[in-house]
């Protein structure tokens, strides 16, 4: 390694300097493929876990109710978000992108191995107990048996809860700094390079989910959720070993310390001033410079930090960023429906066999039913076929004629995508509803559990699937490539951590939405006679409050894109760094 740039800065010996055959990643192929490849298999242990999560929760091991467990996905989801702040401050104060990311794969794989132990009855025995029985009546198609469960009570809910922090925990770290770091290893090559590694990292991210959703989930819905839940664990250990292993080609970059503190420190400041009627222009700069590192002193260990006039610029972005930031919300709580709510409304429409056999004296006849989580691969294959298409075709045609439309354009198109999913999720609801309440209802087993569910077919889930991963392709990746471009240097993990934090938030939010609604005192998602089915709720009411959500949403973002790109560039934001590094 070679030191190069920033003090404490390494690049690997062959890709020092700029290629001179034209190629854009000439040495830097090899850190770049590591990258992806750890990303692939870390989204496939992370996709491997959480699609059938609900499942997993709602069956015989836990006996959850389906909005229980759905709460839970969303709240995980939620949580694996939230805490991407925490990674991106370790990254940029301590440790660098680096060290983050391997130190937050120890504690991603000891809560993933606690998923397989609680699946084997010996292991949920010694950590949660014998399960309570409890009798639930009208579980059954025809409303005459009763069924084992719990109405308030969650069995295992401390260990669960627990293992599913410290499981986002991990998730969150490692998220927040392998996507700024990826990127990392071609910033120095230019915009367009660095915006076709965001297309490729995020194929990369499908390849992943497509293995979890084709085998992993496959096998957790039909053979045994222990083995589906160990595979993800061994993806976790190939990933940390390839990484590690890929440690000399990699360009790692030391802490440059975070300005969090400081932003709030100016932030508190400027209110301060607007209480008191005052001119933010007659802060001393001395005085407030001063003030600014003798209150924290440890968020800058790192030499050359920026000075007070750069911090100030660095605020003022950050005053930018932070509305089109928080108008993503109502986004993030329509697409993690995906992964609760959109899972439990296919368990209860009829799912196909498929792999039929016929019954021999050699062996019994055995159905193996169509994965619900098998819908998510709507989602994926969008992403698959259309980034490689927008990255070699579409794009390049766009900017040859100058035509392509900014980051936050395109996440305005993507907002609208993710209205239409969210309506055509409503209208299936609706329409599954009324099969119900005219008894065109099947009986159906998923692994060892019956569900009541509409003779409608699942196929129909299919549109919404469709437009939630074209809304993923206008509105996530752009994301990620407006966050990381319009980061200052120093707040690169910071940023990247906000924008996963606020992802967060939109989880979370949605989970509240669900559990307000889940109150016997207002009802659309309160069924407690229905135990385990949501055949009683008004899951169409909550997709439609979703949805007139998120069309004030899609106006309100569209008005702040256009004022955003009408505000002049201040000096210091990250469309500089690329320039600055090369002097």
């Amino acid at each position: 390694m070679a030191p190069a740039g920033r003090r404490g800065e390494r690049r690997p010996l062959l890709a020092a300097g700029r290629a001179r055959d034209g190629s854009p990643l000439k040495g830097r192929w090899a850190a770049c493929a590591a990258v992806l490849v750890v990303e692939s298999l870390e989204r496939a242990a992370f996709f491997g876990i959480t699609a059938n999560l609900v499942l997993y929760l709602n069956s015989s091991t836990f006996n959850w109710g389906g909005t229980q467990a759905s709460r839970a996905s969303l709240l995980f989801l939620g949580a694996s978000y939230l805490l991407s702040p925490v990674g991106g401050w370790l990254a940029d104060v301590y440790l660098g992108r680096y060290g983050t990311v391997a130190l937050s794969f120890l504690p991603y794989l000891l809560a993933a191995c606690l998923l397989p132990t609680t699946a084997s009855l010996d292991g949920r025995l010694s950590l949660c107990g014998q399960m309570p029985s409890y009798s639930i009546q009208n579980c059954s198609a025809d409303h005459t048996r009763t069924c084992p469960g719990q109405s308030q009570y969650q069995y295992c809910a401390p260990v669960v809860y627990s293992g599913l922090l410290l499981l986002a925990l991990g998730v969150s770290s490692t998220r927040a700094n392998l996507t700024p770091f990826g990127a990392d290893q071609v910033t120095d090559r230019g915009e367009d390079t660095t915006r076709r590694f965001f297309n490729w990292f995020y194929w990369s991210i499908n390849i992943g989910a497509v293995f979890a959703l084709l085998v992993v989930a496959f096998i957790q819905q039909n053979i045994s959720f222990l083995v589906g839940y160990l595979i993800p664990v061994a993806c976790l250990a190939l990933a940390l070993f390839i990484f590690l292993m890929a440690t000399p080609t990699f360009v790692t970059k030391p802490p440059t310390g975070s300005q969090v503190s400081v932003m709030i420190k100016l932030a508190l400041q400027s209110c301060g001033c607007t209480w008191l009627g005052g001119n933010r222009a007659r802060l001393s700069t001395r005085r407030s410079q001063a003030g600014a590192r003798e209150s924290f002193p440890d968020s800058r260990p790192q030499p050359g930090a920026p000075s007070y006039e750069e911090d100030l610029a660095n605020f003022q972005v950050m005053a930018k960023i932070l509305p089109v930031m928080l108008a993503f919300i109502p986004y993030w709580m329509v697409y993690f429906q995906m992964q609760s709510t959109y899972y439990l409304q296919g368990l209860h429409l009829r799912i196909p066999s498929i792999f039929q056999h016929s019954q021999t004296r050699a062996s019994t006849t055995h159905n193996y039913m169509f994965p619900d989580a098998w819908l998510l691969l709507a989602n994926v294959v969008v992403l698959l076929a259309l980034v490689p298409l927008k990255d070699r075709v579409i794009d390049p045609f766009l900017v040859r004629r100058k035509l392509l439309p900014s980051a936050l354009k395109r996440m305005s198109l993507g907002m609208f995508f993710g209205l239409a999913s969210i309506l055509a999720a409503g209208v299936l609801e609706r329409e599954r509803l009324q099969y119900v309440h005219h008894n065109q209802t099947v009986s159906q087993f998923i692994g060892k559990d019956s569900y009541v569910a509409a003779s409608l077919p699942i196929w129909w889930q299919i549109p919404q699937y469709l437009l939630i991963g074209i809304s993923e392709l206008f509105a996530s990746i752009p994301g990620l490539e407006f966050a990381y471009s319009e980061a200052p240097k120093s707040m690169k993990g910071a940023i990247m951590g906000l924008f996963f934090f606020i992802s967060g938030v939109g989880s979370l939010l949605g989970s509240g939405l669900l559990t307000l609604l889940s109150l016997p005192s207002h009802g659309w998602m309160h069924c407690p006679e229905d135990y385990g089915n949501i055949n009683n709720c008004r899951m169409d009411y909550y997709f439609f409050l979703l949805a007139g959500i998120q069309s004030v949403t899609c106006l309100l973002f569209a008005w702040i894109s256009v004022h955003y790109e009408k505000q002049p560039r201040q000096p210091g934001t990250c469309r500089l760094c690329v320039k600055q590094e090369e002097d």
